[in-house]
């Protein structure tokens, strides 16, 4: 009896890991610290940064915020994921609707009284930014444009956080901002073309829905194009990246690749390969950050 209540444990454990898509979350608290520690603030101590009680609140209170979105848009989109992702979805739906949204507030409460250590504003930007992640799931992500310019927005405003934190807007922080919102922006398309069917079939009037997919490769193309003008900046401007410099030159190509292979994809599977592509480029981008400054890095450590 208790080994069966023990893999019952396991698997809504499991399930909870999945509907908030826990392996994104430990990325973006990487890709905070990453940030913090190498680019908003590379002269201060590594102890100081990595020991820093608001910047960890500051973290923890995000992965917090992000974690209710994507309980949220779990919630709403349930039938919708049947058709689209039947096998995450059984998993995903091991746990109740109910105990969803329970959890669902409880993060969102504790994500304010965590923010609240820190000040006004951080209590002001968390309940704004927790409202919105839950307008987007239930209203704005059926529609154009707008639902995709909204998701890419709030996946980068947990990183526009810690910049305001350090108060640090040098012209590198909005190069670097700006070529991440384009690959989520790419990534938002890709996963609409992936989800097709079943933003069709629940009336979900996302771009490729409304104008096609051949419509939707265009803006995705022309937003490949857009990201060289950040990856040119950051390669040939008098900036400090380091060997970071690498991963744009790789990122280009693999965009020129994902380019490619965009055009002659219809299946969901290809497009499925296609979104791994950019999320793999996005993940490498994150731990390219430690190539900014090598020497101090293994200064760092040693």
């Amino acid at each position: 009896m208790s080994s069966q209540k023990s893999k019952h444990l396991l698997l809504k454990l499991a399930s909870l890991f999945s509907v908030v898509r826990g392996y994104n979350i430990l990325v973006i608290i990487a890709a905070q610290y990453l940030t913090s520690i190498y680019i908003l603030a590379p002269d201060k101590p590594l102890g100081k940064v990595l020991f820093d009680v608001n910047l960890f609140i500051i973290v923890f209170a995000s992965a917090l915020a992000i974690a209710s979105g994507y309980i949220i848009n779990n919630f709403y989109d349930t039938e919708k994921d049947l058709i689209n992702r039947p096998q995450k979805t059984f998993l995903d739906n091991y746990i109740s609707q109910k105990t969803k949204l329970s959890v669902y507030f409880t993060l969102n409460f504790l994500s304010v009284i965590l923010a609240s250590y820190v000040s006004f504003k951080a209590v002001l930007f968390f309940s704004v930014y927790i409202f919105f992640l839950w307008f987007y799931s239930h209203k704005l992500k059926k529609y154009p444009f707008i639902g995709n310019l909204t998701a890419s927005i709030l996946a980068v405003a947990p990183f526009f956080v810690v910049f305001v934190f350090y108060l640090n807007f040098d012209l590198i922080i909005f190069i670097h901002a700006t070529y991440l919102f384009l690959i989520i922006s790419i990534r938002e398309l890709v996963k609409d073309l992936e989800n097709l069917k079943g933003d069709f079939t629940q009336e979900y009037h996302t771009i490729p829905v409304v104008y096609g997919a051949r419509f939707t490769k265009k803006i995705a193309t022309a937003l490949v194009m857009l990201t060289s003008i950040p990856t040119l900046l950051l390669l040939f401007k008098d900036f400090h990246i380091g060997y970071m410099y690498y991963y744009f030159l790789i990122a280009y190509f693999l965009l020129i690749t994902f380019l490619y292979f965009l055009w002659k994809s219809t299946s969901k599977l290809q497009y499925t390969l296609l979104h791994n592509l950019l999320k793999l480029i996005i993940v490498l981008g994150v731990f390219s950050i430690l190539l900014i400054d090598i020497d101090i890095v293994l200064n760092r450590i040693f």
